[in-house]
C-alpha cells in the first residue's frame, strides 16, 4: 500500500476528492478543461506515492477505448464543423471532428484517473469502514460490496480452472473463430453460475453471522476524518474550479447542455 502524503488520507475524503474533480469534465464538451484537470492529476501522482509507470499499466484498458473513441468520432461524428484535413472514400475528418475527438479521449482519462488514483491508494477494508463510520453508508451495503471485491481475484483463477479442464476433455476451438467464440460464450456462462452459486453461499454465510442482524456493530479500524482531510476536499474543488474558470476565459468552454 502506497504511503504518499495525500494517499494517508481518509478513504472518504479522497473518493470525494475523485468525485468533486470529475464534476467540470461532464459539464463542458470541450478539451481545455479534461487537458487541464489530466495535468492537475498527473502532478499529483507523486503525492500519493504512486509512480507513472506503475499507473501506466493499471490505465492500459483507457488506451484501447480511448482508441476506439478515436476512431469512431473521426470517422461516423455528425458534426463536420471546420477545415477539412482529408477526406478518405465517404468520410471527411475536419480540425473539429479531432477537436471533438481529442477533448473525449481526454475527459475519458481525466475522469478515470482520479479513480484509479483512490483505489490503488486505498486499502478496500479501510475503503468500508469508513464508508461506514464517515459517509453513513448502510453497513449491509459496504461489507457486502467489501466482500464481492475481495472475491473478483477468484474469477481469474476460476477462469483458468474451467478452459483447462475442457482442454483435458478435448474441447478446444483450434483456430476457428466460430468455435472459439462458441467456447468463450459457454466458458463465461459457467463462470457465471459459479459465481451465483459462490455469491448465494457467501450471504448465506455472512447472515448466519449476524451481518443483518440490526444491531450497533463495532469496528476494528477507527477512521477519522481529520482537518487534512476536509482541506483535501476544498483544494480538489478549487483545483476543479479553476481549470473550469480557465476554460471559460480563453473561450475554449462548451456547455453539454445549452
Amino acid at each position: 500500500m502506497s504511503t504518499g502524503v495525500l494517499a494517508r488520507r481518509n478513504p472518504v475524503a479522497k473518493l470525494g476528492a475523485a468525485l468533486l474533480f470529475s464534476l467540470p469534465l461532464v459539464a463542458t464538451l470541450d478539451p481545455v478543461t479534461p487537458a487541464l484537470a489530466l495535468l492537475i492529476e498527473l502532478l499529483a501522482l507523486p503525492f500519493f506515492g504512486l509512480r507513472y509507470a506503475v499507473v501506466a499499466r493499471r490505465a492500459w484498458p483507457l488506451a484501447l477505448a480511448a482508441a476506439g473513441i478515436l476512431v469512431t468520432m473521426t470517422l461516423f461524428a455528425a458534426d463536420r464543423s471546420g477545415s477539412v484535413l482529408a477526406s478518405p472514400g465517404p468520410f471527411v475528418i475536419t480540425t473539429g471532428v479531432l477537436r471533438d475527438a481529442l477533448g473525449l479521449v481526454l475527459r475519458v482519462f481525466a475522469v478515470a484517473l482520479p479513480g484509479i488514483i483512490v483505489f490503488a491508494t486505498t486499502d478496500p477494508t479501510d475503503l468500508a469502514d469508513a464508508l461506514v463510520q464517515n459517509a453513513k453508508a448502510p453497513a449491509r451495503f459496504a461489507i457486502g460490496a467489501l466482500a464481492a471485491f475481495r472475491m473478483i481475484p477468484l474469477l481469474t483463477s476460476e477462469w483458468q480452472m474451467l478452459s483447462l479442464a475442457r482442454r483435458a476433455r478435448g474441447i478446444d476451438a483450434g483456430r476457428n473463430p466460430l468455435a472459439k467464440l462458441h467456447l468463450f460464450g459457454s466458458t463465461a456462462f459457467a463462470l457465471l453460475v459459479g459465481a451465483l452459486r459462490r455469491g448465494g453461499r457467501l450471504a448465506t454465510a455472512m447472515d448466519a453471522r449476524g451481518f443483518d442482524s440490526g444491531l450497533p456493530r463495532t469496528f476494528a479500524r477507527i477512521q477519522k476524518f481529520s482537518p487534512a482531510d476536509v482541506a483535501l476536499l476544498v483544494v480538489t474543488a478549487l483545483a476543479s474550479g479553476a481549470a473550469l474558470t480557465i476554460s471559460i476565459l480563453t473561450g475554449f468552454f462548451n456547455p453539454i447542455i445549452g
